[in-house]
């Protein structure tokens, strides 16, 4: 499952002990300083399941250059324990994370810009280098990217759907034939999910944020609470409890794919975390983008991606810039982290790879073709906890114009 992240606004003044390096702020090393100043020690941050995949080639890259490497595990809330231990001077060289944190980090003096030559970026998926990419200069190196698609089990839904109106009666005729339980999984649970609702949102007319005219997110134009939104939310609201039923607030983050997987739902939609237990349960499923309303517009998934970054305050950051920008880049090390974890490498050669023994990457990536770019500017943290209460109270019944046009008041006060 995806780990929703939700911005950090402010610096939380927790204590968070040194892990592995410590002090206060070095000079920026010099072009010519060796990589094993410092002390010789790069200490990096990742979650749990990608410290188990960097750790073999983090004792490579050291014994290759004659340092140490260490990757410690930050289990929880990794983005607010990396931004707070760098405003202290006690944060690692290297943190792995996802694309969307880059806006709050950069804000905060946590990271610095990654140097990549244009052949090195050139190997990336366009969209990768785009999401990593924040008033014009490269803050990360990609290595995975992700987005929403529509699962589908095949023995009960033969066809994928042209239109989510055609998903919706596919859906209720299985139910009422006592095939299904549900029409769709698609999580909304109690507090909304707006990374889910996105495509059908955008199908609907609606927007988050425009774009300025270099293509960069504006945050002074926010799109919810606009007739577009009124009209997608009108939309939504025909699909929730008093309507069709196909998005209930009972269906979250803890049973959709458990539902799905259980053959209680004919379709789900889900990132490619969700095709392990679709495997598991001997499954026979399809992947096809998610579809948009009838005579909408095209449903656009977000594109998020899992990136590398350059501490700002890091104690040793030229054998950060080194093993970030001529390590991470190589397609072993892409293929490793894709066995980890299988969402589709950023790395053209890592991608074609692993697409031959996994034909669901190249689905995933087909059905994330029309997305947009996951918003990485520090405004996005004002979208996700009034959107999501919105959506679902939507769901749940309430009038869909005056419940989203609420929603972007409390948005738009926010970013003030």
């Amino acid at each position: 499952m995806r780990i929703r992240t939700t911005g950090v606004v402010a610096v939380l003044g927790l204590a968070l002990a040194a892990s592995g390096c410590g002090g206060g702020d070095n000079d920026e090393p010099t072009a010519n300083e060796s990589v094993d100043a410092a002390g010789g020690k790069l200490v990096i941050w990742a979650d749990d399941r990608r410290t188990a995949a960097l750790k073999p080639f983090a004792d490579r890259f050291g014994q290759e250059n004659g340092v140490t490497v260490e990757v410690q595990a930050v289990s929880k809330d990794l983005q607010t324990n990396f931004v707070t231990a760098a405003q202290q001077g006690s944060g690692p060289d290297v943190v792995v994370g996802a694309h969307d944190w880059i806006g709050n980090m950069v804000r905060n003096g946590a990271i610095e810009p990654v140097q990549l030559s244009a052949d090195q970026r050139s190997a990336f998926d366009e969209t990768a280098v785009k999401a990593v990419t924040y008033n014009g200069q490269l803050y990360g190196v990609p290595y995975a990217q992700e987005n929403l698609a529509l699962i589908r089990n095949t023995e009960l839904a033969p066809e994928a759907p042209a239109t989510i109106e055609d998903l919706v009666a596919t859906g209720k005729k299985l139910k009422a034939d006592g095939k299904v339980t549900e029409i769709l999984c698609l999580q909304v649970g109690q507090t909304g999910d707006a990374y889910h609702l996105y495509p059908l949102y955008t199908s609907g007319g609606g927007y988050l944020f425009g774009t300025t005219a270099t293509g960069d997110y504006d945050p002074t134009d926010v799109g919810v609470g606009k007739p577009g939104s009124i009209e997608a939310f009108k939309k939504i609201a025909a699909l929730g409890e008093k309507g069709d039923g196909a998005l209930k607030r009972s269906i979250s983050d803890t049973n959709s794919i458990a539902t799905f997987a259980a053959r209680k739902c004919a379709y789900l939609v889900s990132g490619p975390w969700a095709t392990a237990d679709a495997k598991k349960a001997e499954l026979t499923y399809d992947i096809s983008p998610v579809p948009g309303f009838a005579g909408g517009k095209e449903a656009q998934p977000f594109v998020g991606v899992q990136a590398f970054y350059v501490a700002a305050k890091g104690q040793n950051k030229a054998l950060a810039q080194e093993f970030v920008a001529n390590y991470t880049t190589r397609p072993d090390l892409a293929v490793a982290l894709y066995e980890a974890e299988p969402r589709p490498p950023a790395l053209t050669a890592a991608l074609d790879q692993v697409k031959a023994k996994d034909p669901d990457l190249a689905k995933f990536t087909e059905a994330g073709r029309n997305g947009q770019v996951l918003p990485a500017i520090p405004a996005m943290a004002a979208i996700w906890d009034p959107f999501g209460k919105a959506e679902a109270a939507v769901v749940g019944g309430a009038d869909p114009e005056k419940t989203i046009i609420a929603a972007g008041k409390t948005i738009t006060d926010s970013i003030k």
